[in-house]
């Protein structure tokens, strides 16, 4: 049974690459899906999705149901939010990738999103990854704040037993002792990763970090370490965003990773 794992290499040796009309993930083109952590309202995630488009973002992330710490922080604006991401995506052609996280909403965001984002909370919320098991989009899985590798993969497992072997894998750093940023961006997942899966693997470098400053070397060193893709937080103006304001860059500075990471991608014979 060991050996028929549908994430492992011995199940399949070339990598998966999941294409979305021509957009690759997994193949030579480092992704970048760039949006604000929460869609707080209609014109400001379309003016948002225009400037990373033009950057050359290829998805739109953008959360309606957000799952906080604290349940009197901002929550999204569920459906309301799903349909500003839909007409977004109608003005400006970006594919959208948003949050699931309760089973009886797959359905919600299969209508709204191009990939289903089940973020790192619900890794081993195992009814949530069968019933996206059963979706016919891509999912990007996140790992869990202190998942092991092989927990990691078993959840990607459980995801591709019910038939959706379009399965994105996320690293966003995991918790450690350090308290200089918000977790550890565990950069050796990726090399075992590739090595033990043919899925895709991406990089939350704002999640992992928790501090703008550190957004983009971390980007830099994830493409280095052999990410397919980046997932970052983007707003017009961080400062005023309704939630993680600390690590989320204003158009600027996604123009710099932009420019930054290109000849780190070059350097590992990929493109962007």
């Amino acid at each position: 049974m060991k050996e028929k794992f549908l994430y492992s290499r011995k199940y399949k040796k070339e990598n998966t690459i999941i294409n979305l009309n021509k957009t690759k993930i997994g193949g030579k083109e480092i992704i970048v899906m760039a949006g604000p952590c929460a869609v707080e309202n209609k014109k400001q995630i379309i003016e948002i999705a225009k400037v990373v488009k033009k950057l050359g973002a290829k998805f739109l992330r953008g959360g309606a149901f957000k799952p906080r710490t604290s349940p009197y922080s901002f929550q999204g604006l569920e459906e309301e939010g799903l349909r500003y991401l839909a007409e977004t995506k109608q003005k400006t052609n970006l594919k959208i990738v948003t949050e699931v996280m309760d089973t009886k909403d797959v359905k919600l965001i299969e209508k709204y999103s191009d990939i289903i984002q089940i973020g790192a909370r619900n890794m081993q919320n195992f009814s949530l990854l069968k019933a996206v098991g059963k979706s016919y989009k891509p999912v990007l899985l996140k790992r869990g704040l202190s998942a092991t590798l092989k927990e990691f993969l078993m959840s990607a497992e459980y995801i591709m037993k019910e038939g959706n072997h379009k399965v994105i894998l996320c690293e966003r750093g995991i918790r450690t002792f350090c308290t200089y940023t918000r977790n550890t961006l565990d950069l050796n997942i990726i090399p075992a990763l590739k090595k033990e899966t043919h899925l895709p693997v991406i990089v939350d470098p704002s999640h992992a970090v928790g501090v703008r400053d550190y957004v983009i070397p971390m980007s830099k060193a994830a493409i280095a370490a052999g990410a397919d893709g980046l997932i970052i937080e983007v707003h017009k103006n961080p400062e005023k965003s309704v939630s993680d304001k600390d690590q989320t860059l204003n158009f600027s500075q996604f123009q710099q990773l932009m420019k930054e990471i290109k000849p780190v991608a070059k350097a590992v014979g990929k493109i962007l």
